[in-house]
């Protein structure tokens, strides 16, 4: 019994077979290699310089003519009255320091309220900054707590200038970051 391929099965491989064949036809013979080329063939050579001829050396040099340039107009014109001297000038003395005023703060309106209860609430935040801080004096502390105690007597000494200056709100506001920074230091201990 012989079994034959149906034309539809025929039909189904017909694109598969010719893929192959281009495939095959394009990718060349499979036992000969391309030809590779050789740099070691190639060389670099110096260009070819003819010998000189002894007559013409022992001869003189010939004798070019130069050719005449034609003149330019003069772009850059020479100054007809002489430099202005040069005076260097004395500045003027500072004055000292005591002389200086601190600069004016800007400091925003505030009812009497706000302002009594702002300096209220300074005192206390530096009192109690200032109370943590004695937990701490005395003690081996490492560089974090050393860290966070200068950091509350930098805040410390802003907010008490800020008194004195009578900016009761910047007061309260460093003050307040005083207290935060010792309660965070007490409770490190």
């Amino acid at each position: 019994m012989t079994i034959r391929p149906t034309f539809g099965s025929l039909k189904s491989k017909l694109p598969l077979g010719l893929l192959c064949v281009c495939a095959l036809a394009t990718a060349g013979c499979f036992t000969k290699k391309p030809p590779t080329s050789h740099l070691a063939a190639i060389r670099l050579g110096a260009p070819l310089v003819p010998a000189p001829n002894p007559d013409q050396l022992a001869a003189e040099p010939p004798d070019i003519p130069l050719e005449e340039t034609p003149s330019f107009p003069q772009l850059v014109f020479g100054r007809s009255a002489p430099s202005r001297p040069r005076v260097v000038s004395v500045p003027a003395p500072e004055p000292s320091r005591a002389d200086k005023s601190k600069e004016p703060t800007i400091v925003p309106e505030v009812t009497t309220e706000e302002m009594i209860a702002a300096k209220n609430e300074s005192e206390l935040s530096l009192n109690i900054a200032d109370r943590n801080l004695s937990l701490a004096s005395g003690r081996a502390l490492n560089t974090m707590q050393q860290d966070l105690v200068s950091k509350v007597h930098g805040f410390s000494d802003s907010a008490r200038e800020a008194m004195k200056a009578g900016d009761w709100p910047r007061a309260k506001t460093l003050s307040k970051k005083a207290e935060v920074l010792s309660a965070q230091l007490a409770s490190s201990l």
